[in-house]
């Protein structure tokens, strides 16, 4: 244990270390004789091959000696006791620290040259059909200018109040960090943010490359990006991107941004102090740009301005003119897009970010970061008739009802209401309503707060309505609003243009502002009698025509011995009986004559049919011919789409094509080639043509017969409301069962649209609403909007069709007369197929079919008086109202 002595071990510790620095000492003398015989060999070398001067000499010399003198005095020193070796060895550790703290700042320091490509976060801009931009998606505001296009007023504000130094330094104002440093040490321990000392450069290192990191070691990274920065790019390549990408407040970066937030206008527009208030904002755009600041951010637009005026870049006359100004700020500016377009927006978000993503994480042509251009085929003159219709027709529904539910309720805090119904987005946009908060209510009376801070008093509020509410109101006098009823009932309207697929016009409910949910391509309704046109198009194929009588009679089917016989009806059991034409039976929309012509050619047909065109797949039910299953109106706008274009089906689309930042086109709806459209010169032959696109999905001649019978409908059918609109339309209206859903769809050969009405949550509509009576008035105010997108273009007929006179009733050929313009004239002309023309009518036949008229309208007295004073006759047992057990349509 005696060598764990202390005294013996600071001894043997002294020993030790004489020892070891009498080793050292040896070395460094051999390390001297030889670095003393090394430079002897190299002078000597030099002697040998370079004329040596007389200066270089001396300095060698000189060198030399210093060298060999702060060796002597290091050795010296080390002999001399602890507290050298404890200083140098403290010096040593310092220099130590500080190489590894240098290293640690530069590692992974990003490379300046990525800004020579940088690709700045960038909204997607959408635009119409006719090219003008009709919304963004940005949750930023960011417009991307050249350096040439920012005016020098703006830019000598920008380098007045940031950097006056900033084309003369490296990329450190060396004076302006040395305050800066003061300024840290001076806030140390304090809340206070010290002045931040960082030129432009620097900025723009610490936006695009490296964070806002409140710390030392940031402000160095800071300073050696900076450095970089200026020995790849400009002067002016930095500065714009500094004012392109410096954040502004109001959610705005860059000046074009912040110019349209703050004074709405471009930075062209600007005048002297409106940049120079600008040029205040990156200090502290939060603070600045805020009502309550207005002095303070008088003051330091003011300082902007002297400071212009001691740069030179301005007179002071100038600058006092420019201090008289007002701030002149505008309230919290959001773009102006008409609201109308709302869900047909919402939809192109939707597939654009299937396709691409959302955020700048997802890849570089993301919605929200990757500064698309999207074209889309939206018409807003139809669009905001579409809206304008559906709307009607929704308010005139819900006429008279009363209160069923607010918007939305919130749980209002005694501060911050204003802030909970922001969040709630919630908006109107029809005539002079406004969505806004009750605060208070003492009987049908109260007080209302909007979204901009305002209040007023409220006035005929209902029993349901309580406080909390999030309502729809509209003035009701000075100071006053009155409450107004939204609709619950609601509804989707699709417009479609049927020879390319381009969706023209959508319209999802009854504001987009307030329900983000788009019935137009979301909802699954049951189509009722829209779908019958795709049942009679498969007779058509298998060998019936437009003239083939069929049985308006019951019809039941036995589906075994635990669901017993199943029996259809009518609408409202009227007309059961007699034979009528195939066209008679479609403009009139009968069940039976539906179903029998569904079980003639074989429901498994008919479910296909129904399939091809895109409606929906169905197992081969009877009820499915009725139209009880589930779809959408835009799978039944592009049904009867393909209809109207020769039963050849376009790929139904929202957008044309879309453009990468850089205008390259990324993606194209139509990808058709035809690379001899692009020749220089002629070379004689025939001009090119595109092939076609899409699929035919039905026979032409067959789209047509079926098209032809349905401008039957319009002219004397369930939708003969639309008669006297004086246009070539066809279309079907339809009525589930309920009613739960009221239909129509129909249009032109340039354009087809669909609409439905009904509740959420189906529940019957009352039996007073019908197709005909509901949705194809809200079609024809539609085309009535929008009267000028309309022509008399007739629909064609293809090859292999010949148009044959026959009367309308029997469906039997007629040589003599012509059709006329009476809509119920005995004589019409019809579509048939090669070898499908009905025989000549005789007068028997006349006869005969008047006969038979007779004696239904006798069956159906019979019918209504019960049979000779008896009840109705009812199904035998076990013939169940069919249409009823299975959610049947009429």
């Amino acid at each position: 244990m005696a060598d764990l002595d202390p005294d013996n071990l600071k001894l043997r510790i002294r020993r030790n270390a004489g020892n070891l620095w009498t080793r050292v000492r040896d070395l460094s003398a051999r390390g001297r004789d030889a670095t003393v015989a090394g430079a002897g060999r190299a002078a000597g070398w030099a002697d040998g091959h370079i004329s040596q001067s007389p200066r270089l000499s001396r300095w060698r010399d000189v060198a030399a000696d210093r060298w060999v003198a702060l060796r002597a005095w290091f050795a010296r020193g080390w002999a001399s006791g602890w507290k050298f070796r404890a200083l140098a060895g403290g010096a040593g550790a310092m220099l130590a620290v500080l190489l590894i703290g240098y290293v640690a700042v530069i590692r992974n320091l990003p490379d300046a040259d990525r800004l020579l490509t940088y690709q700045p976060r960038m909204p997607t801009m959408v635009r119409g059909g006719d090219g003008a931009i009709v919304y963004s998606y940005a949750r930023e505001r960011r417009v991307q200018l050249r350096y040439v296009d920012f005016p020098k007023p703006l830019i000598n504000a920008f380098i007045s109040a940031e950097d006056k130094n900033f084309f003369s330094h490296g990329g450190v104002d060396y004076i302006g960090l040395a305050q800066a440093v003061v300024d840290y040490a001076l806030k140390y321990g304090s809340d206070e943010r010290a002045r931040g000392g960082s030129t432009i450069t620097q900025q723009v290192a610490k936006n695009i490359l490296i964070g806002n990191e409140y710390s030392v070691s940031r402000k160095l990274r800071e300073m050696i990006v900076a450095r970089r920065i200026e020995s790849v790019l400009t002067k002016q390549q930095i500065l714009e991107l500094y004012l392109n990408e410096i954040p502004l407040g109001r959610q705005s970066f860059g000046v074009q941004a912040a110019a349209r937030a703050y004074f709405n206008k471009d930075v062209g527009d600007l005048q002297l102090h409106e940049a120079a208030f600008l040029a205040i904002l990156p200090k502290a755009p939060e603070v600045y740009g805020r009502a309550r600041a207005a002095e303070k951010a008088m003051a330091r637009r003011n300082w902007v301005l002297d400071q212009m005026v001691r740069n030179g870049h301005v007179d002071a006359a100038t600058a006092a003119a420019a201090k008289a100004q007002p701030l002149g700020i505008v309230p919290h500016h959001a773009e102006s897009y008409d609201p109308a377009v709302g869900y047909f927006v919402e939809e192109v978000r939707r597939q654009l970010i299937d396709q691409y993503g959302e955020n700048a994480e997802a890849g570089p042509n993301s919605v929200y970061d990757g500064g698309l251009w999207v074209r889309t085929s939206l018409d807003l003159t139809l669009q905001n008739a579409a809206q304008d219709a559906l709307r009607s027709g929704l308010l005139r529904y819900a006429a008279g009802k009363g209160w069923h539910k607010p918007i939305a309720h919130v749980d209002i805090a005694e501060e911050g209401w204003r802030g909970q119904l922001a969040m709630l987005n919630k908006s109107v946009n029809y005539a002079n309503w406004r969505v806004g908060l009750i605060l208070k209510k003492a009987g049908s009376n109260g007080q209302i707060g909007f979204v901009d801070g305002s209040m007023a008093s409220l006035v005929g509020i209902p029993d349901g309505a309580r406080r909390g509410d999030v309502v729809a109101a509209a003035p009701a006098g000075p100071g006053a609003y009155a409450l107004r009823i939204v609709p619950e009932v609601s509804g989707g309207m699709l417009v479609e243009q049927p020879g390319s697929g381009r969706v023209l016009a959508m319209a999802g409910g009854f504001d987009a502002g307030l329900d983000a949910f788009n019935r137009a391509t979301q909802a699954q309704r049951q189509p009722g009698s829209t779908i019958k046109p795709f049942v009679y198009a498969t007779g058509l194929d298998n060998g019936m025509t437009p003239a083939s009588m069929v049985a308006d009679q019951p019809f039941c089917v036995f589906q075994g011995g635990n669901l017993g016989q199943k029996c259809f009806r009518n609408f409202d059991n009227r007309g059961m009986g007699g034979i009528h034409t195939m066209r008679w039976g479609l403009e009139q929309s009968r069940n039976l004559m539906t179903v029998h012509i569904a079980n003639d050619v074989g429901m498994d047909k008919v479910v296909k049919t129904i399939s091809r065109v895109g409606i929906g797949d169905y197992q081969p039910y009877f009820s499915f011919a009725l139209g009880a299953g589930e779809t959408t109106v835009a799978r039944m706008v592009s049904a009867y789409a393909t209809l109207a274009n020769a039963g050849m089906q376009r790929a139904q689309t929202l957008i044309d094509y879309i453009q990468d930042r850089n205008g390259k086109v990324i993606w194209r709806a139509d990808n058709r080639k035809c690379p001899a459209c692009n020749m220089v010169d002629w070379d004689g032959k025939p001009m090119p043509r595109l092939g076609g696109t899409g699929r035919q999905v039905l026979d032409a001649r067959t789209a047509y017969q079926t098209v032809h019978m349905l401008e039957g409908v319009v002219q004397r059918g369930t939708a003969v409301t639309l008669r006297d609109l004086g246009l070539p339309l066809f279309g079907k209206t339809g009525t589930t069962s309920g009613p739960t859903n009221v239909w129509f769809v129909g249009g032109s050969p340039n354009i087809v649209g669909g609409v439905y009405i009904g509740y959420d949550q189906p529940r019957s509509l009352g039996g007073w609403v019908q197709g005909g009576t509901f949705a194809a008035p809200i079609f024809k105010q539609f085309v009535m909007a929008s009267r000028a997108r309309w022509d008399h273009t007739p629909f064609v007929a293809p090859a292999g069709v010949s148009m044959v006179k026959v009367n309308r009733v029997s469906g039997q050929r007629v040589f003599g007369g012509s059709p006329g313009d009476d809509p119920k004239a005995d004589v019409i002309w019809e579509a048939f197929k090669p070898e499908t023309q009905p025989t000549r009518e005789t007068r028997s036949d006349q006869l005969a079919a008047r006969r038979s008229e007779l004696l239904d309208a006798i069956r159906r007295g019979f019918t209504a008086m019960g049979g000779r004073g008896g009840a109705p006759r009812q199904p035998e047992a076990g013939q169940e109202d069919f249409v009823v057990e299975q959610g049947g349509v009429y």
